[in-house]
């Protein structure tokens, strides 16, 4: 049997977590002298309620191998082969922590076949990754279909996102070349996406319902009128915008599935409350 590990960035509904079995590994909040496990010792709900106060930002961290190990250990009672998916390695170090986990790994636990991936994605594009490797290791299929399933997707999937500000990804370090957008904020709104693992800027909006606007326009540059689409609505503590965006998606778009989820504290540690995003995949 193929188990699938993956961090709770990826921002998959539990529901889905819990009937593929999917391990999770949880990333870290350090805010003040507590350290909390992402989705482990706070929920989003939590979170979000807590963060519009916050004197101070909190910090993240990654994973470390230890962390891994217990999600291999845990693995190991049902599943001879592993696949490991990460967000982008690029944004951070959950991919090096995975690749030493594995290391350590081959001595304590010989039988395991451990295969990790750096999806170069983030949200629910590394989500969906995980959940349709999950499927298709539940349907019987081989290692190699299984990782070749998380590639595709994670090389067509494509993640779309705005906020309020972007003040959050840049006191949380994480802003890549959106940096120069800095500036235009007190009268727009931001558009990013992903390209090769680094957060990338698309464009602004007046406003938030002109940003998701015009992501819908770009989710059909990049693929989403071509094909049927899986897609997956992501928000921190927005549930009315979410619903507003998943409305237009399903007016443009073949969708085949639809999800909607918050996205995990430790995600929106950098985004703030307020972002919605779109992350999708063509369907072959």
């Amino acid at each position: 049997m193929i188990a699938i590990v993956t961090d709770t960035c990826a921002s998959i509904p539990r529901t889905l977590v819990e009937s593929l079995q999917i391990e999770l590994v949880p990333y870290y909040i350090h805010r003040g002298d507590e350290s909390l496990r992402d989705e482990v010792d706070i929920t989003a709900e939590e979170f979000y309620r807590w963060l519009p106060s916050a004197t101070q930002l909190p910090t993240t961290a990654n994973p470390g191998p230890g962390d891994y190990l217990q999600a291999f250990e845990r693995a190991s009672t049902r599943a001879s082969q592993i696949v490991v998916l990460t967000m982008t390695s690029k944004g951070s170090g959950a991919y090096q922590s995975a690749q030493i986990a594995r290391e350590i790994a081959a001595a304590q636990f010989p039988h395991l076949q451990i295969h990790v991936l750096d999806t170069l994605q983030v949200a629910m594009v590394h989500g969906w990754a995980a959940v349709e490797a999950a499927r298709a290791a539940q349907n019987g299929a081989g290692i190699e279909e299984v990782l070749t399933t998380a590639q595709r997707i994670s090389r067509t999937g494509c993640m779309l996102k705005t906020a309020d500000t972007l003040r959050y990804l840049y006191l949380g370090g994480r802003i890549g070349r959106a940096k120069h957008l800095l500036g235009t904020l007190l009268s727009a709104k931001p558009i990013i996406t992903m390209e090769e693992g680094i957060i990338v800027p698309v464009g602004t909006a007046r406003s938030i319902p002109h940003a998701m606007r015009k992501m819908i326009d770009l989710m059909a540059e990049r693929g989403a009128a071509k094909a049927p689409i899986k897609v997956a609505i992501t928000h921190a503590a927005a549930h009315e915008r979410a619903a507003a965006l998943l409305k237009l998606v399903l007016a443009a778009f073949e969708c085949v599935e639809v999800l909607v989820t918050q996205l995990s504290p430790a995600l929106g540690v950098h985004t703030g409350p307020g972002c919605v995003g779109v992350n999708f995949f063509p369907v072959r």
